[in-house]
């Protein structure tokens, strides 16, 4: 099936985006530990966005809280750090993730697209949100794979190693092409890429298709509502922005990322990120010096 045709890009090797968006205070964290992401190859890209890899070391150091406003997609990680050595399926987060780092650790991720995890294993992924399993719970050929993958020398063995075993998942369950998981993509890929969607009423108008439909959709493959992936993306944005000392100006950029005025931005982004805006910024870019 052509990418034209389908109106979805699955461009092989193709560069993954930014690194510090969703990570929230980057400067802070970046100087905490190491952050890569690999692009996923063909073999596995309809249905992965790309594979990352975190690595610390804190030994005689204090614990330090990494915080994350995730992307509304289901991760599968190996990990290894003190009291855990395994491989987990991490369901879309709709709070901010925080993840104590101590000791010396290491964790291997393959970030699915938004939608693609459902797609791949058939399961309604609204039933893992904001909940972490073991691995094998959820693919039960999985046993072992986290030994194999963390044994790896290079996070591109480790890349290669994770593709061939979805490969061979996909090949013996069977795994074809999904036309309403294709339609997810499209819908989801315009409510990032597009800061002019910023209600559900209007992405179901771009895409004509009922709001019902709609909801039923994004339960099944992204896990989460429509209306929360929207104000996701928008927070997104808005934390990036303010970290990168890029605007200081909230009542327009609270009209940009479609909040009804900066009032209602201010108080669901300190809900969600846990100090209002401004503060925010301020300790993003203090920590740059």
């Amino acid at each position: 099936m052509s990418t034209e045709r389908e109106g979805v890009d699955f461009t092989p090797h193709q560069v993954p985006p930014e690194v510090a968006k969703g990570i929230l205070r980057p400067r802070e964290q970046l100087r905490t530990f190491t952050h890569t992401r690999l692009s996923a190859g063909p073999g596995v890209n309809r249905y992965v966005e790309w594979f990352w890899a975190v690595r610390w070391d804190r030994r005689g150091l204090p614990v330090y809280r990494s915080e994350i406003l995730s992307y509304p997609s289901v991760n599968i990680t190996f990990e290894r750090e003190p009291g855990r050595f395994g491989g987990y399926v991490t369901g879309v987060c709709t709070t901010k993730y925080i993840r104590e780092l101590r000791g010396e650790g290491e964790t291997f991720g393959v970030k699915f697209r938004a939608g693609g995890f459902g797609a791949f294993t058939g399961l309604d992924v609204g039933a893992i949100r904001d909940t972490c399993v073991e691995l094998t719970d959820v693919l039960p050929e999985a046993v072992g794979l986290h030994e194999r993958v963390l044994a790896a020398d290079t996070l591109e063995g480790r890349r290669a190693i994770v593709e061939d075993f979805l490969a061979e998942v996909a090949h013996r369950r069977a795994v074809t092409d999904d036309t309403a998981y294709l339609q997810v993509l499209r819908i989801v890929a315009a409510m990032e890429e597009d800061r002019d969607l910023t209600r559900v009423d209007q992405v179901t108008e771009r895409f004509d298709i009922p709001v019902r439909t709609l909801q039923r959709l994004f339960r099944r493959y992204v896990g989460a509502s429509p209306k929360w992936v929207l104000r996701r993306y928008r927070l997104q944005d808005g934390a990036h922005l303010l970290a990168e000392g890029r605007t200081t100006d909230l009542a327009t950029l609270a009209l940009e990322l479609g909040y009804f005025d900066q009032a209602h931005f201010s108080k669901e982004f300190a809900s969600e990120i846990g100090m209002p805006p401004l503060e925010y910024a301020r300790s993003s870019l203090a920590s740059q010096e």
